[in-house]
């Protein structure tokens, strides 16, 4: 058995996600000696931090073991490092990875991979054109919840699939009273923001797997909070929407809603809960929690719940036990990229499935625009 090093390039490493996600995550493998490969050996990351604040930098590698860093993306890319991770601000995605798959680096990247599909599909057709490995991250999966929720359908659970309702979000602050939980780039257009381009990037994947491919969407977007302070405490006008919904024709017939809304107040167990009803039965799940209701055990609730406290609907649920991973859902995206690079496993979410999150977001907007439906074109290499 030998030890395997692999250099990986984070390009937004100071930020939030760069740190806690894709860094903090790659490290935990490293401690653990690495990822062991079909032939026994261990793959281990070699980390290089890429940011524009070297302070920061600097003291980001210091307490993780003195790790590389530079703020010259285009120094970053002529190296040896052989994977290129973008976690940076969304705008300028498309012009950074272009250099790094000119500098022959596999991809693996955050969502949205572009802001349009014209540019995702342009990334997609250049990394396959090159030779390389690519992919984008989709995490939302591998959470606990949801991961049931995949097992319950992939076991046949739901019967034939009718519709699949997520509803999402969270009030989020407007930087006056309380910190705004979000960064300000996401309120700007010219930055990549937006709840759609953001989020959609999310529904596409999960609605595609849980449930059946989207072949139609209609939507109705809006900005319920208008101005907004950033993290100097400088207010700013926010010229993208902060609610979203969307009407969803899916593959053999079934029905999906999206309720998405940075300005929502929650009454329910989860920001994020998905409900699938089928058939033979429903499933409801969060991030970390799924209930089933087979068809045989569905209680009559048109009468039953008619009165106040006439039934408790929630006690009709059977919890789905903890029986699969628990690994941090980053990990273990990390670990499938990184397989595929090493031994060339399988690997679903190549870019062209981060175009086809894209191209939901993009039909989105133009149904809004242009008041109809919009058909899903599928979208190849």
């Amino acid at each position: 058995m030998t030890e395997r090093r692999i250099g990986i390039i984070i390009n937004g490493a100071t930020g939030r996600m760069g740190t806690t996600q894709h860094m903090a995550n790659l490290l935990a493998i490293a401690a653990d000696g690495g990822m062991v490969l079909g032939g026994g050996d261990r793959l281990v990351p070699d980390l290089l931090l890429v940011g524009r604040d070297a302070d920061r930098l600097k003291a980001l590698s210091a307490i993780n073991g003195d790790l590389r860093w530079t703020t010259r993306l285009d120094e970053a890319l002529s190296g040896p490092d052989i994977i290129f991770m973008d976690c940076s601000a969304t705008g300028g995605r498309p012009a950074r990875v272009r250099k790094a798959i000119a500098a022959g680096k596999h991809i693996h990247i955050e969502k949205p991979t572009a802001p349009t599909v014209e540019e995702a599909m342009e990334l997609a057709r250049a990394a396959q054109s090159a030779g390389l490995k690519h992919g984008v991250i989709q995490d939302k999966l591998f959470l606990p919840g949801f991961a049931k929720l995949l097992f319950v359908k992939n076991a046949g659970f739901f019967g034939r699939i009718l519709s699949i309702r997520i509803d999402a979000g969270s009030w989020i602050f407007d930087g006056r009273t309380q910190a705004c939980q979000r960064p300000s780039w996401n309120y700007k257009r010219a930055e990549g923001g937006g709840i759609a381009l953001d989020m959609m990037a999310h529904w596409r994947y999960m609605i595609d797997r849980l449930a059946s491919p989207v072949t139609a969407v209609c939507a109705l977007m809006a900005t319920a909070i208008p101005e907004r302070a950033d993290e100097q405490g400088r207010p700013y006008a926010v010229d993208v929407e902060d609610t979203s919904h969307a009407l969803l024709q899916l593959q053999g017939g079934a029905v999906g809603v999206i309720t998405n809304s940075w300005a929502m107040r929650l009454r329910r167990d989860d920001t994020m809960v998905v409900q699938i009803d089928g058939t033979l039965g429903s499933a409801v799940a969060g991030r970390f929690r799924c209930f089933t209701q087979a068809a045989v055990n569905t209680p009559e609730a048109f009468f039953g719940a008619a009165q106040p406290g006439g039934m408790d609907l929630a006690e009709q649920w059977q919890e789905v036990p903890d029986t699969l991973p628990t690994a941090n859902p980053f990990r273990q995206c990390w670990e499938a990229f990184l397989r595929h690079v090493a031994e060339d496993a399988p690997y679903v979410p190549t870019l062209v499935e981060g175009a086809k999150a894209v191209q939901l977001a993009d039909l989105a907007y133009r149904s809004v625009a242009d008041g109809r439906w919009m058909a899903v074109p599928e979208l190849h290499l």
